[in-house]
């Protein structure tokens, strides 16, 4: 299977018509889109490390969550991180597929991986004029008030979290924002979430939404999105490529 042949598989997983109309993704580098893949590492980021992993350990490719280009690219000199990495892939010849806000909106991506990860039983999608799908709302089985429910997403996430809201009664209904929720909170207010579960969420947002009785986890951009590399890797071995996560 070559790269463009792994991309259209992807994208038959995870729709361009999900992606946000100011995101960027698919292919980011390849030498070639002939390029045979048979060996892929999954990483959250584009980054140099895991570049430099994917080069050093003999992989084809890296199929990250985040863009390695996302804004124009004006000059690749190496003098910012963007250009940096560019060049990195460009040396080890490794060839770079990201998808973003479609993997966010996706069945099996970032918001149904974050609600498997958290035993959450997902009964819906939510989000806003740009993104209607993005979002999940979720039952939590085990209804538990808002600490309780905060110690639970720290301990299995990993990390550290920040609570907004003062509730005693017991949460049930769930709203999961992988990254950053801070543009869905009155969307999940809205869809009848008791509290929302997101990496950030801005402390202007959040503090106004605690003020209306709504309650929100913070538990990190990566804590709350990294769960989806595991999904990513066996749709690659599904596919019948080798597939590692790289936890860098």
């Amino acid at each position: 299977m070559n790269i463009k042949e792994y991309h259209d598989k992807l994208t038959e997983l995870f729709p361009k018509e999900l992606s946000a109309s100011w995101d960027n993704d698919g292919i980011m580098f390849t030498r070639s889109l002939s390029r045979d893949v048979k060996r892929v590492l999954v990483s959250l980021d584009p980054t140099r490390a895991a570049i430099k992993f994917a080069s050093e350990k003999g992989f084809d490719a890296l199929l990250t969550h985040h863009p390695l280009i996302f804004k124009g690219v004006r000059s690749v000199t190496g003098a910012d991180v963007v250009s940096s990495r560019l060049i990195a892939a460009m040396e080890s010849d490794i060839s770079v597929v990201s998808l973003h806000t479609r993997l966010d909106a996706g069945t099996g991506g970032v918001n149904d991986a974050l609600a498997c990860k958290l035993g959450f039983e997902v009964i819906g999608a939510f989000g806003d004029d740009e993104a209607p799908e993005l979002g999940r709302l979720a039952e939590n089985r085990e209804p538990m008030d808002l600490k309780s429910l905060s110690q639970y997403v720290e301990r299995i996430l990993g990390g550290s979290v920040r609570v907004y809201g003062d509730r005693t009664a017991a949460l049930s209904r769930v709203a999961l924002v992988g990254g950053s929720g801070k543009d869905f909170i009155l969307p999940a207010m809205g869809a009848g979430a008791d509290v929302m579960i997101t990496g950030e969420s801005g402390y202007n947002a959040a503090e106004a939404a605690a003020e209306s009785g709504f309650c929100i986890i913070e538990a990190g951009h990566y804590e709350t999105e990294f769960p989806v590399c595991e999904n990513l890797a066996t749709y690659s071995k599904n596919l019948g490529i080798e597939a590692v996560v790289f936890k860098g």
